[in-house]
């Protein structure tokens, strides 16, 4: 009895699997498996990509077009002293000398793009991140910086100090 039991439970697999009922919900259920699965790594891979892509090629720095910006006032500075204004979207350095002439060069440093200053003690333009040193033309003296800074030209209207890009010939 037993033995016919099992005889008729494997003609109705049988029978079963070739009217295609036991194939087709397991084969539905392992592709909504391998979907979500290949989803769930695809989406993985992605967020680690991402944050490496923003890293190496990084949005384009929209320029504020400023062609000429005041700078400061005349009083505002005094003989061999500087100030850090914005100049589009990047900081500039405006210095005083000791004879009463004006320099305007950008403020940052031509290394890793830090924010450098005028050290009137040692009259030369120093970058802290990495101690790089220019002297008061742009020129890089000392340090890792692998390029001069970029100079701009400097004329007084009224009583402000006006500074703009220098036109090239």
């Amino acid at each position: 009895m037993r033995n016919d039991l099992d005889v008729l439970r494997q003609n109705e697999h049988r029978a079963a699997m070739s009217a295609g009922r036991l194939t087709q919900p397991n084969t539905a259920r392992r592709r909504m498996i391998e979907i979500f699965l290949g989803g769930g790594l695809i989406a993985s891979f992605m967020s680690f990509l991402y944050p490496v892509l923003r890293y190496l090629i990084p949005p384009p720095v929209a320029d504020l077009g400023a062609e000429e910006i005041v700078a400061a006032k005349l009083t505002e500075l005094k003989p061999n002293s500087g100030k850090i204004f914005r100049f589009g979207n990047r900081p500039g350095l405006l210095v005083m000398n000791a004879d009463g002439t004006y320099r305007a060069l950008s403020a940052t440093c031509t290394h890793l793009g830090c924010t450098v200053q005028y050290r009137s003690d040692l009259r030369q333009i120093w970058c802290a991140c990495h101690n790089g040193i220019y002297d008061l033309n742009g020129r890089n003296v000392s340090g890792p910086p692998p390029r001069p800074l970029e100079v701009f030209d400097v004329h007084s209207r009224g009583d402000e100090i006006v500074v703009s890009r220098k036109r090239e010939a």
